[in-house]
C-alpha cells in the first residue's frame, strides 16, 4: 500500500483537474482556442467567481468519501450493505447543499441523520451550484435508492465515474473496489455502462494505490470487466484508449476518437488515454485532458485522480495546489480515508 502522499495526490489531483476544466466545460475546442490562444487553456481561469474553483465533480467525490468513512462505523453489523447506505445518505447531504429548500422533505423522508451525519455540510463553500448533473439530481430527488438489480434510470452519464476515486482508495482488493464502485454508481446511474465504467475506474485506482503500474492496473480491470455482462461499451472505450496511446502524437483530435466525455465509458477512456501518454508529467496530462470539445472538468478530474494516485502529490504544480478551492478540506479527506486502511 502506498503512503499518504499518494492518497493526497489522488484527491488533490482530481480536484485540480476539475478546477482546470471548470471554466471551459461547455466550450468547443475552437472556442477554447479563441479565448485562450492556440495552445488552449494552460492555467487556472476564473469560474464561479474565483480562480481554482471546484465543480460538482469534487463536491460529490468528497461526499462519497465521507459516506465511505462513516460506513466503517456501521460495517461490523451491517456489512457491505452499510457501505452503500452510508454513501447514499452522504449523497443526499450533497443534494441538500444544492437544494437547501428541500431540507424539510429530506428530514421527513430519511430522518435527521441524513442531514447532520458527517462534517461536510458544515462547510458553507459546498453550498454552491456548480453545474450538477441532471441524472444525479433527479435520481436523488426521487426518494428511491437505485441498485444494479432495480435501476433508478437508464443513464450512463459520467456522474458515477467522476466521483468514484474514494472507493478505489478505500479498498485494496480490486475486485471489491470494482463491485462497490458499481453499486455506488448505480445509486444514480442505472445503465450498465454507467456503473461498470465506474467500477472499472475504482478497480484501476485500487491497483495503483497498491503499487501497480498503470498498464498492469488497467489490464487487471479489464480482466474483472470481462467477468461481467454488458461490458462491451466500457471494454471498447478502454481498448481504444490503449490503441491510441501507442500510435499517435497526443492531441485533442486523438481524444475525439474516444469521445467527448459526457458519458461514462468515454470519460474513463479519455482519462486513461491522457494518463498513459503523460507519463509522470502531471501538467501535460491535465492540460491534454481538459483542452477538447467535451466534459473538460470530468475528464480533467479522472486524469488527475489517476496521475495523482500513480505518482503522488509531489508531481502536481505547487501553484495549482496553492490556488485550489477547499484545498485543506480535500487534503483532510485524503487523510481520513488513509486512516481507515492503515
Amino acid at each position: 500500500m502506498k503512503s499518504l502522499e499518494y492518497f493526497k495526490g489522488c484527491l488533490i489531483g482530481g480536484a485540480v483537474g476539475d478546477a482546470l476544466g471548470a471554466p471551459i466545460e461547455f466550450m468547443s475546442l475552437d472556442q477554447i482556442k479563441s479565448s485562450f490562444g492556440n495552445e488552449g487553456l494552460t492555467n487556472y481561469s476564473e469560474a464561479y467567481g474565483r480562480i481554482g474553483s471546484i465543480t460538482d465533480d469534487t463536491q460529490m467525490t468528497l461526499f462519497t468519501a465521507e459516506g465511505l468513512i462513516l460506513s466503517k462505523v456501521r460495517q461490523g453489523y451491517q456489512g457491505d450493505a452499510g457501505i452503500i447506505s452510508a454513501v447514499y445518505h452522504a449523497l443526499l447531504r450533497w443534494l441538500y447543499t444544492q437544494e437547501t429548500g428541500r431540507q424539510e422533505h429530506l428530514i421527513k423522508a430519511y430522518g435527521t441523520c441524513s442531514i447532520i451525519d458527517g462534517v461536510l455540510t458544515g462547510h458553507k463553500e459546498l453550498f454552491s451550484l456548480r453545474a450538477p448533473g441532471n441524472s444525479c439530481l433527479s435520481a436523488l430527488q426521487s426518494g428511491k435508492l437505485g441498485t444494479i438489480d432495480n435501476p433508478i434510470n437508464d443513464s450512463k452519464g459520467c456522474g458515477g465515474v467522476m466521483r468514484m476515486a474514494p472507493v478505489g482508495l478505500m479498498y485494496d482488493d480490486a475486485e471489491k473496489a470494482f463491485r462497490i464502485g458499481c453499486e455506488c454508481a448505480a445509486l444514480t446511474h442505472g445503465h450498465p455502462t454507467g456503473y461498470l465504467a465506474s467500477g472499472a475506474f475504482a478497480s484501476i485506482l485500487s491497483r495503483l494505490i497498491s503499487g501497480e503500474t498503470l498498464t498492469t492496473a488497467i489490464d487487471d480491470s479489464i480482466s474483472i470487466l470481462k467477468c461481467n455482462t454488458n461490458n462491451e461499451e466500457t471494454l471498447r472505450s478502454i481498448d481504444t484508449a490503449l490503441e491510441l496511446a501507442d500510435k499517435a502524437i497526443p492531441g485533442p483530435d486523438i481524444i475525439a476518437g474516444i469521445g467527448e466525455g459526457w458519458i461514462a465509458e468515454e470519460a474513463l477512456g479519455i482519462g486513461i488515454y491522457c494518463s498513459l501518454v503523460a507519463g509522470d508529467n502531471f501538467k501535460k496530462g491535465l492540460l491534454l485532458a481538459v483542452n477538447h470539445s467535451g466534459d473538460s472538468d470530468s475528464t480533467g478530474s479522472i486524469t488527475g485522480n489517476l496521475l495523482g494516485a500513480l505518482y503522488g502529490i509531489d508531481v502536481i504544480p505547487e501553484n495549482w495546489i496553492l490556488n485550489l478551492e477547499l484545498k485543506s478540506l480535500i487534503e483532510e479527506t485524503a487523510v481520513d480515508l488513509f486512516d481507515q486502511i492503515k
